[in-house]
């Protein structure tokens, strides 16, 4: 495939190594030196567009994508507050996106099984929970966008939790975490590519799943894994649709 990278930090540099190793060919190279030559003429010359871009460039890329009728697969997170728009608009155009908080296979794995574990502790109700996550300090959104599919797949199974609130440590945080409240606790350190963790706890025992990221090369693969797998697709898809989880 050709492939257009937006957004070429440290992570598109390394998609770029993978798909170079996979056969592929990158076209178009956006970062934030060159934002000009995102152009419909030049995504044109791309089969496929992989977004790692910034939070606040995500759907200006994505709908340059549209705009080019080209297919794009989007890492980026913090804009899911338009999400349900960018589907509406995704279809209506004919156009095909897939998204996904974490292309990590071993993450997509860790989703499964707190889903599955979120289910049977729905019958425990004396096991409070909390998902915690721990990343490197230029990440831009808290939480991040895998703490919130944890929490969200979480709140799904339980029926005594109904929302998520996130506490980013180190700065002020003045709201009570009520009983129906899901709390996520965010850790910015210098150099962690990424931890999460899910805690059940009671009066007597705790419960911890846990995913630790040694580096950016899981997401990095899955990303260009994810492009061979939307190619001559169409619609607007989500990373979970790559694997047939029962």
């Amino acid at each position: 495939m050709k492939i257009a990278l937006l957004g070429y930090g440290k992570m598109g540099q390394i998609i770029e190594r993978f798909a170079l190793e996979r056969g592929h060919e990158i076209v178009l190279k956006i970062s934030i030196d060159n934002t000009a030559d995102l152009t419909t003429a030049n995504l044109s010359k791309a089969d496929i567009a992989i977004d790692f871009s910034a939070p606040d460039a995500a759907l200006s890329n994505i709908y340059a994508c549209f705009d080019a009728n080209l297919p794009v697969v989007v890492g980026t997170t913090g804009w899911y507050g338009e999400l349900q728009q960018v589907k509406n608009d995704c279809l209506s155009r004919n156009n095909t996106l897939l998204y996904g908080s974490n292309f990590s296979i071993g993450v997509n794995l860790f989703f499964h099984i707190s889903k599955m574990m979120a289910k049977l502790m729905n019958d425990f109700p004396a096991y409070e929970v909390q998902v915690e996550e721990i990343h490197h300090t230029q990440k831009l959104d808290s939480p991040s966008g895998t703490a919130m599919t944890l929490a969200e797949e979480i709140i799904e199974q339980l029926d005594r939790k109904d929302e998520w609130v996130n506490e980013l440590v180190g700065t002020p945080f003045e709201d009570v975490v009520k009983k129906e409240q899901l709390l996520i606790e965010s850790h910015r350190i210098e150099n962690v590519p990424g931890t999460h963790t899910v805690l059940y706890s009671s009066e007597v025992d705790e419960i911890e799943l846990k995913h630790t990221a040694h580096n950016r090369s899981g997401f990095a693969l899955g990303a260009v894994v994810a492009a061979e797998w939307l190619n001559n697709k169409q619609g607007f898809y989500n990373i979970a649709d790559i694997f047939n989880f029962k």
